[in-house]
């Protein structure tokens, strides 16, 4: 409860606090806030030109087989999506207290936001992402299916899974600061180990099941399904990650409630 009336009350400041992060990272740059726009572009070019002219690949998933290259760069691109999410938020929750020392010695800044402040600004660029995705599909498919709608269904158990990751995570690098020079061989090697350049049915059956351990899979392979493949949410599945995504939400916050109170003393 304390968790809701926190970020409740502070729903303005978050909001400004994350459009200051998401145009600050481009500030003094030439283009400014375009490459936000730009920079997804450049990403589904360079999946297009290197799957299509390259490595000549198809994808065999979804209700049809990929036919054509250019569809292997869509599908490709909605799971970067998600998995660059993630990426950005966990890699700089480590050092998100550290960063903000500013704030840590205000007693009255809500520091349990700022977590919710770096998913905030990473949704933003996933969205741009997502508006360029769509527009790619339009053109190489024809059609956008209407299952799309559900997209925001299957971001939102991975964001609260974020948040707790996120929040352990920058509670536990203010005492023990290694953490944040392994997090990103930890998140580089989930980006090889998700089913991002492979569907999970390519897999042989005796390991397959284990690649539903990676919290990754599930919003990957539904984000194709809504988006891509025009298929509805796995239900069921998607019942037990909300409750898993909860659970590890509400670990991550209360380890970081437990261990604030010295985030102003080491730091």
């Amino acid at each position: 409860m304390f968790l809701l009336r926190s970020l409740v009350k502070n729903r303005r400041l978050m909001l400004d606090l994350a459009r200051r992060d998401a145009v600050g990272r481009y500030k003094g740059s030439v283009l400014g806030i375009f490459w936000s726009l730009l920079t997804p572009l450049l990403m589904l070019s360079v999946y297009t030109f290197v799957f299509n002219g390259i490595f000549k690949s198809r994808w065999a998933g979804g209700s049809t087989q990929t036919g054509s290259h250019a569809e292997f760069a869509v599908v490709l691109f909605a799971g970067m999506i998600v998995f660059n999410v993630f990426a950005e938020c966990v890699n700089r929750a480590p050092g998100m207290i550290l960063s903000n020392t500013n704030f840590v010695k205000k007693i009255i800044f809500p520091l349990e936001i700022l977590p919710c402040v770096n998913l905030l600004s990473a949704l933003f660029h996933a969205s741009v992402s997502i508006a360029i995705l769509l527009l790619a599909e339009w053109y190489v498919q024809g059609y956008v299916p209407p299952t799309a709608f559900l997209l925001p269904l299957v971001y939102a158990p991975l964001c609260l899974l974020i948040l707790g990751v996120s929040w352990a995570l920058s509670a536990t690098g203010v005492y023990l600061r290694d953490i944040g020079q392994t997090i990103g061989i930890a998140v580089m090697a989930l980006m090889f180990l998700s089913p991002i350049f492979f569907p999970v049915s390519s897999l042989p059956p005796q390991i397959r099941s284990y690649v539903y351990w990676n919290p990754l899979t599930f919003p990957i392979e539904q984000s194709r399904n809504v988006l891509v493949w025009g298929k509805t949410l796995d239900w069921s599945i998607w019942g037990l990650y909300v409750v898993i995504s909860c659970g590890v939400a509400w670990i991550g916050f209360a380890w970081f409630q437990k261990t604030r109170r010295g985030f102003a003393d080491v730091v």
